[in-house]
C-alpha cells in the first residue's frame, strides 16, 4: 500500500478513496500523535476545521469533527473556508491543530484532509509519517485510549471566522482599491463569499461569477484552471482586471482589462517590484521552482532581483523561504506565498496585493505584467516509460547537452520525472516556439528510446 500523504494531505475520490472511516482515523490518530509530541503541553487541544463547499465535505467534516472530538480535543468549526483562512485562524486563535477538507483545484468527486500544525503551518513529513504509522496500527485492531465523561472534546461554530480573516486580509494591504473595477471568478469554491467581500471593503467595486456553490459546481468550467468565463466578463464589464481562484482558494490567476492572462510568474514579478520599492522583499530574492518561465528570471536579473529556484511544489517554496528567512514566494500555477502575512499560499491575498500595486501606480495591469516576457514554453509528457533512470541515461545525457548547445543563453531544458505517474516531463523554454516544438518533440522522441 502506498504512503497515503502526498504532497498536499490526503486526497481521493470521496466515499472510495477516501471515507468518513479513513478521516475519522486519521483525525484521532492526529490528534494522538501531536499529544505524544507535547503540542499540547498538558493543555485541553483545541482544532480549528474548515471545508470547501464540495457536497462530500459535509459528511467528511463530521467524521473528522467527531474523530478529534473522541480524542479530547474541543473542536471551533469554521464552516466554508479558504484553505490560508483556516490555516490564518489556526494562528490567529492559537489553536493546536488546523484541518481542511478540500482537494483544491481537482474535479467536485474528489475531496482531502489537510493538516495544519499550531501556528497555521503545515506538518512536516516526519510528522505526518507518525500519523499515518498510527492510523494504520489502530486500523488493525489496536484498540485507542479513549477519553470519557468530562474529558471528551466539545465542538462549537465559529462564525466570527469568516469576519477575523476578511478583516485580515484588507488589515494588511499597503493601500485601498478605490476606483477599480474588478471581476471575481470564485470557481464556486471555499473563496465564494470571502473574496468578493474583502475587494468591496478594500473599496474596489466587485462584479463576480463563480459565486454560486451547490456542493457540486466546484471547479466546474469556472476558475483557476478555466479563464474562459473570466476573460469575457472582464471584457464585457470593462472592468481593470479580472482575478480567479481554485476550489480552496489558495490559488490566484488573473486576466488584464483586455482579457488576457497574468500567470503565477507575472504575478511574482509584479508583487516583487513593488515590495522591492516598499523595502519588504527581503534580501532582494524571490523563491519559485524550476517550472518559472525563462523569462521571469532574465526579467529579475534586469531588475536586480535574485531568483532562488526549488523542487516543483509550493511546499518546498515554502521550506526555503522559511528556512532562509526570504518574503516571497510561489509557482506559475498562481501559489503565491507572501510569508510577512501568511502561511500558505493565499489566493484572495494575492489578488488583493496584485490589485493594489494596479492602484498605487496608476498603471494598468497588463503594463506592469509587461515586466516580464512569457518565453515559449513546451512540455510534452512522455508515458510508459522507466522514469528512475532519467537522470543517469547517458544517450538521454547527451540530447539534453545537445538541445542545450542549440538552445543557448535564451533558452532552457528541463526532464524531470513524474511523481505519481510511470511518465516523463520534458520541457522546453525558447525565444522561438516553433523552435521550442522541435527540440521537445526530438527529446521526446529519445525519452522513448532511451527509457522504453
Amino acid at each position: 500500500m502506498g504512503r497515503l500523504f502526498g504532497t498536499d494531505g490526503v486526497r481521493g475520490v470521496a466515499n472510495a478513496d477516501l471515507t468518513a472511516e479513513l478521516a475519522l482515523g486519521l483525525s484521532v490518530a492526529a490528534a494522538h500523535v501531536l499529544a505524544e509530541a507535547g503540542t499540547f503541553d498538558d493543555h485541553r487541544p483545541v482544532a480549528v476545521v474548515g471545508r470547501d463547499p464540495r457536497a462530500s465535505g459535509e459528511f467528511l467534516e463530521s467524521a473528522v469533527v467527531a474523530g478529534l472530538a473522541s480524542a479530547g480535543v474541543d473542536v471551533l468549526r469554521v464552516g466554508v473556508l479558504p484553505t490560508p483562512a483556516v490555516a490564518y485562524l489556526t494562528g490567529a486563535l492559537g489553536a493546536d491543530l488546523g484541518v481542511m477538507l478540500s482537494a483544491s483545484h481537482n474535479p467536485m468527486p474528489d475531496n482531502g484532509i489537510k493538516f495544519f500544525a499550531r501556528g497555521g503551518h503545515k506538518l512536516a513529513d516526519e510528522l505526518e509519517d507518525r500519523i499515518e504509522s498510527m492510523y494504520r496500527g489502530h486500523a488493525s485492531g489496536e484498540p485507542w485510549d479513549r477519553p470519557t465523561g468530562a474529558g471528551v472534546g466539545r465542538v462549537r461554530d465559529y462564525g466570527e471566522g469568516f469576519d477575523n480573516y476578511v478583516a485580515h486580509l484588507v488589515g494588511v494591504l499597503p493601500n485601498r482599491l478605490d476606483g477599480l473595477k474588478i471581476v471575481i471568478d470564485g470557481a464556486h469554491g471555499a473563496a465564494a463569499r470571502v473574496s468578493p467581500e474583502a475587494f468591496a471593503r478594500a473599496g474596489a467595486e466587485v462584479v463576480t461569477i463563480g459565486t454560486d456553490p451547490d456542493g457540486l459546481n466546484i471547479n466546474d468550467g469556472c476558475g483557476s484552471t478555466h479563464l474562459e468565463k473570466l476573460r469575457a466578463a472582464v471584457v464585457e464589464h470593462g472592468a481593470d482586471l479580472g482575478v480567479a481562484h481554485d476550489g480552496d482558494a489558495d490559488r490566484c490567476l488573473a486576466v488584464d482589462h483586455e482579457g488576457n492572462e497574468v500567470d503565477g510568474d507575472q504575478i511574482l514579478a509584479v508583487l516583487a517590484l513593488g515590495m522591492r520599492d516598499a523595502g519588504t522583499l527581503r534580501q532582494n530574492t524571490v523563491v519559485a521552482t524550476v517550472m518559472s518561465n525563462l523569462g521571469f528570471k532574465l526579467a529579475l536579473e534586469r531588475e536586480g532581483i535574485q531568483l532562488v529556484q526549488t523542487a516543483v511544489g509550493d511546499r518546498y517554496v515554502l521550506e526555503e523561504m522559511k528556512a532562509r528567512g526570504f518574503a516571497l514566494g510561489g509557482e506559475q500555477s498562481g501559489h503565491v506565498i507572501v510569508l510577512d502575512h501568511a502561511t500558505t499560499g493565499d489566493g484572495t491575498l494575492t489578488g488583493l496585493m496584485l490589485a493594489a500595486r494596479v492602484a498605487a501606480t496608476g498603471r494598468p495591469l497588463a503594463e506592469l505584467a509587461g515586466v516580464m516576457e512569457r518565453l515559449p514554453q513546451v512540455l510534452i509528457n512522455v508515458p510508459d516509460v522507466d522514469k528512475s533512470r532519467v537522470t543517469t541515461s547517458a544517450e538521454l545525457s547527451a540530447a539534453v547537452t545537445d538541445a542545450e548547445r542549440e538552445l543557448g543563453a535564451t533558452g532552457r531544458v528541463l526532464l524531470r520525472s513524474s511523481g505519481t505517474e510511470p511518465l516523463v516531463r520534458v520541457m522546453v523554454e525558447a525565444a522561438d516556439l516553433e523552435q521550442a516544438r522541435a527540440v521537445a518533440g526530438r527529446l521526446a522522441d529519445v525519452v522513448k528510446s532511451a527509457l522504453g
